[in-house]
C-alpha cells in the first residue's frame, strides 16, 4: 500500500499529492481540490472530485491542508469518506486516481463507485 503523507479525514498519498499539484499548476490558479460523493454509479454512490476556487470554501466544509494544498469536502460527504485514501497510479491499465474507502461495504469493478 502507498505511503500516506498525514493522518487526516481524507488521506492523500505522496504520489497523489504530486499529481494534483501538477494538475493545479496546469490550471494556472491557486485552486483547491473538492472531493465528495453523489448518488449514482454502479454501486449506488459515486466519488466526485474537481478543482475549484478557494473562495468557494464555506463554513460547512471540512478542509485538510497538505503542504499548502487544500482538500475540501462537504460535511455530508465526509460521513461516507472519512478515512478515504486517495492514491494515484500512472499504470497504462488501471491507472489514474484510486479510492480506498474504509466505509464502503461494496465497491464496483471500476473503483469509482461504492455502497455504504
Amino acid at each position: 500500500m502507498a505511503q500516506a503523507t498525514q493522518q487526516k479525514g481524507i488521506v492523500l498519498t505522496e504520489t497523489a499529492l504530486k499529481h494534483v499539484k501538477m494538475l493545479r499548476e496546469q490550471q494556472g490558479k491557486d485552486l483547491c481540490l473538492r472531493v465528495g460523493v453523489r448518488q449514482g454509479g454502479c454501486s449506488g454512490m459515486s466519488y466526485m472530485m474537481d478543482f475549484e476556487d478557494i473562495s468557494q470554501i464555506t463554513e460547512h466544509d471540512e478542509v485538510y491542508d497538505y503542504e499548502g494544498f487544500k482538500i475540501v469536502c462537504d460535511r455530508k460527504s465526509i460521513l461516507y469518506l472519512y478515512g478515504l485514501m486517495l492514491d494515484y497510479s500512472n499504470a497504462m491499465i488501471g491507472g489514474g486516481f484510486q479510492f480506498t474507502n474504509p466505509n464502503a461495504s461494496q465497491t464496483c469493478g471500476c473503483g469509482k463507485s461504492f455502497a455504504a
